[in-house]
C-alpha cells in the first residue's frame, strides 16, 4: 500500500486478508465503513458518511484464474472526519487485537490485560475496554496453542502416548458422566480431575529430603480450576517438583484426591514432613486420609508466613509480626519460651490464639526435625511463578509445559552434579560452604568430654562463656542446628577435633553429591511424532460447563487476598488538627 492507500488492481491472498487490511486502514484514519455486500466471491463496503460529504467505497472480488482477491473499484481516500472523538473504534474488535498481540502472548502467556490495553494504545491510539482486551488475549492464546475445548479432547491422547513411552509414570483421571436428556452418553466424559507424576520425579524423591510442600494456583483461561503441585528439595537446595493435578478448585475433595494419589504413588516412605498453608480444605483432606498423612507415617506442619498473616488479620497488630515469626524459628525450647513470654507480656489474647495451634506444627523447637529447617512454603511460591504463564494456557499445553520444563531442569541439574563429582567434590555446594563456616567458627570453643564411649560433651564458647551439651551418638546439640540441618554445627566440629573424630560421618547422606546425582539419574523420554503414537480407544473428554468463565462483563477475580498480598495494614487515621484518632481534619469539631 503506497502511502497507506489502496489502489485499483491490488491483490490479496484471501478474503480475511483484505478485511484485515480494511480494518487496519480505517482504524488508522479514524473513520468507519459499513458493509453493503458480503458474498463468498465479493466484498463491497462504503464509508458511513457516504453521500454526506464522503465518497469512499471499495469493491473486492475473487479472481479464480489468479487464486486471489483483487480490488475492482476504489474511489480514493476518505474526505470525511468523525463527528465525535471516541476512545474506541467499532472495527477494533477482539479478533483484530488478537492478531496484533500474538507475538507478545506467544513469548509471555501470563501477559497482563493492562499490558494488552497499553499495547493497543501505543499501536492503534485507542483505549479499549478491559473485557475486549481479555477476550483478545484468550483468542490469541487459542490461535497459538489450540482451542480450549479441543485441548480437553487431546489430553487423554497425550497422556496415553506418554504412558506408552514410560509405563512407570502415574496418571489418574476422575470423570463424570454426560447425559443427553435422560440418556447416558457412553463415549463422552466430563473431565473433573487429573493427577500425574513423571517417573523421573518419582525416582528423584527417593534421594531428596523427606519434606514435601504443597500448594495450589488458579487457572486463568477460559475454564476455571486450580493446578495443585507438590515439591521437594535435593541436598543442594534445588527445587524438585514431584507431582501435579488439575482440579475444579481447592476443595476438600480435590485435596483428598491429590494427597491420596501422592501418598499412594510418589511419597511412599514414612517419616515425611508435609508443609502447607492453614487452608481448611487441606486439614480436612488430611483427616480423611486414614492415617496416611498423620504421625508416625507423616507429620503435617504449617508455613510460618501464613500463621503470621492469620495473626495479623485477627489482631491488626503489625508490630507483633516479627515476634510471631521469631517464635516459629526458635531452634531451642529456651529460645521459644523467651519469645513466647514476650508475646504474652503484650497481651494474653495473643498467646491464647497461638495456643490453639499445636506448637509442633509451627515451631522448630518442637517439630522433631521433620521440617529440615523449612519454615515456609517458599519453594511452592517459586514453582507457582515458574508455571504462572502455563496457567493461562489450555490444559494439554499446560501439561506439556510441565513435561518439557522438567526435562530441561533434570538435564541441567544432572550435568551440574556430574561436573561437581568429576571435580572431586564430596558434598553439595550449599553444604560445603556452610561446613567451612562452621569449621572456622569452632576455633574458640572449649571442649570437656563427659562420656567417651557414648560421645557426650560439654562445650563452652569463648569469650561469652555460653555452654552447650553435645551428644554425637544421638546427633544432638543444644544450639539446635545439628538436629535441624543434619550437618555438624560449630560445636560438633570442636568435639570432633578434640577427640580426633571424622566429622564427615555426621553429614547426612542426602547432602552427598552422589545422592544429588542419583536424584536426576532417570531421564525423560521424547514422545516422538504424534503419527507414531498408539491409537486411543477411550472416551472423548469435554470440559465441565459449570467451570466456564462468564461471557459478559468484566472477569471477576476469584483469588482471596490477605495481608500477604496487600499493603501493610495502615495505622489508625489521626486528625492533623488535634491529633485524635477516628476522624480527619475536615471532620474536626
Amino acid at each position: 500500500m503506497v502511502d497507506g492507500e489502496f489502489t485499483m488492481g491490488m491483490e490479496f491472498s484471501s478474503r480475511e486478508a483484505i478485511i484485515a487490511a480494511m480494518k487496519d486502514y480505517n482504524i488508522r484514519k479514524g473513520v468507519d465503513y459499513r458493509v453493503y455486500e458480503s458474498e463468498p466471491l465479493t466484498f463491497y463496503a462504503k464509508c458511513t458518511q457516504y453521500g454526506s460529504g464522503c465518497d469512499w467505497l471499495i469493491r473486492v472480488s475473487m479472481i479464480r484464474r489468479k487464486y486471489c482477491w483483487v480490488i475492482r473499484r476504489y474511489n480514493g481516500s476518505h474526505t470525511c472526519t468523525r463527528a465525535t472523538i471516541s476512545q474506541d473504534h467499532s472495527k477494533l474488535d477482539s479478533n483484530t487485537i488478537a492478531e496484533a498481540i500474538k507475538p507478545l502472548v506467544e513469548s509471555d502467556p501470563s501477559l497482563k490485560v493492562k499490558s494488552v490495553i497499553a499495547e493497543v494504545q501505543s499501536k492503534f491510539n485507542y483505549t479499549i475496554s478491559y473485557r475486549k482486551a481479555w477476550l483478545a488475549k484468550q483468542k490469541a492464546i487459542e490461535k497459538i496453542f489450540g482451542g480450549w475445548e479441543s485441548s480437553y479432547e487431546t489430553l487423554p491422547i497425550w497422556f496415553e502416548a506418554m504412558y506408552h513411552k514410560e509405563p512407570s509414570a502415574v496418571v489418574h483421571f476422575e470423570t463424570m458422566p454426560v447425559y443427553q436428556g435422560d440418556d447416558l452418553v457412553t463415549d463422552i466424559r466430563v473431565l473433573q480431575r487429573v493427577f500425574w507424576s513423571y517417573y523421573p520425579c518419582i525416582r528423584a524423591f527417593r534421594h531428596c529430603k523427606p519434606v514435601v510442600q504443597i500448594d495450589g494456583t488458579h487457572l486463568y483461561g477460559k475454564y476455571k480450576g486450580s493446578l495443585l503441585v507438590a515439591v521437594s528439595q535435593d541436598g543442594n537446595n534445588n527445587i524438585v517438583p514431584i507431582a501435579f493435578a488439575i482440579v475444579e478448585g481447592e476443595t476438600s475433595d480435590a485435596w483428598h484426591f491429590f494427597l491420596n494419589n501422592l501418598r499412594q504413588h510418589v511419597v511412599t516412605r514414612d517419616g515425611v514432613g508435609l508443609i502447607s498453608d492453614r487452608h481448611d480444605s487441606i486439614s480436612s483432606a488430611i483427616s480423611r486420609s486414614n492415617g496416611a498423612w498423620s504421625p508416625p507415617r507423616a507429620f503435617h506442619m504449617f508455613c510460618i508466613k501464613h500463621i503470621e498473616s492469620n495473626f495479623l488479620r485477627k489482631f491488626k497488630a503489625p508490630y507483633l509480626q516479627k515476634l510471631i515469626v521469631n517464635i516459629g524459628y526458635s531452634r531451642t525450647v529456651r529460645e521459644y519460651e523467651l519469645h513466647y513470654q514476650r508475646l504474652q507480656e503484650r497481651g494474653e489474647a495473643y498467646t491464647q490464639w497461638l495456643n490453639c495451634i499445636p506448637r509442633e506444627q509451627y515451631a522448630l523447637a518442637f517439630d522433631g526435625g521433620y521440617r529440615w529447617g523449612h519454615m515456609t512454603t517458599n519453594l511452592m511460591e517459586y514453582i507457582n511463578s515458574v508455571f504462572k504463564g502455563a496457567c493461562n494456557l489450555p490444559v494439554t499445553t499446560l501439561v506439556k509445559e510441565t513435561f518439557y520444563k522438567l526435562n530441561e531442569l533434570f538435564t541441567r541439574k544432572r550435568t551440574e552434579a556430574e561436573d561437581r563429582i568429576n571435580a572431586g567434590h564430596i558434598f553439595s555446594e550449599h553444604v560445603t560452604s556452610k561446613l567451612h563456616a562452621n569449621q572456622r567458627a569452632s576455633g574458640n570453643i572449649q571442649v570437656n568430654c563427659f562420656d567417651r564411649q557414648s560421645q557426650v560433651f560439654e562445650v563452652r564458647e569463648m569469650p561469652n562463656g555460653v555452654e552447650y551439651n553435645v551428644d554425637l551418638g544421638r546427633q544432638w546439640c543444644d544450639c539446635g542446628e545439628f538436629q535441624v540441618d543434619r550437618i555438624p554445627c560449630r560445636h560438633v566440629f570442636a568435639c570432633c577435633a578434640n577427640r580426633r573424630l571424622d566429622w564427615q560421618v555426621y553429614v547426612h547422606e542426602v547432602y552427598k553429591m552422589d545422592q544429588v546425582r542419583r536424584a536426576y539419574r532417570a531421564r525423560f523420554r521424547p514422545l516422538g511424532d504424534p503419527a507414531t503414537w498408539p491409537a486411543y480407544h477411550g472416551p472423548r473428554f469435554v470440559p465441565n460447563p459449570f467451570l466456564r468463565r462468564v461471557t459478559k462483563g468484566c472477569p471477576k477475580m476469584t483469588r482471596f487476598l490477605n495481608e500477604m498480598n496487600t499493603q501493610m495494614l495502615r495505622a489508625p487515621r489521626r486528625c492533623r488538627q488535634c491529633g485524635g484518632e477516628g476522624h480527619s481534619r475536615s471532620r474536626y469539631r
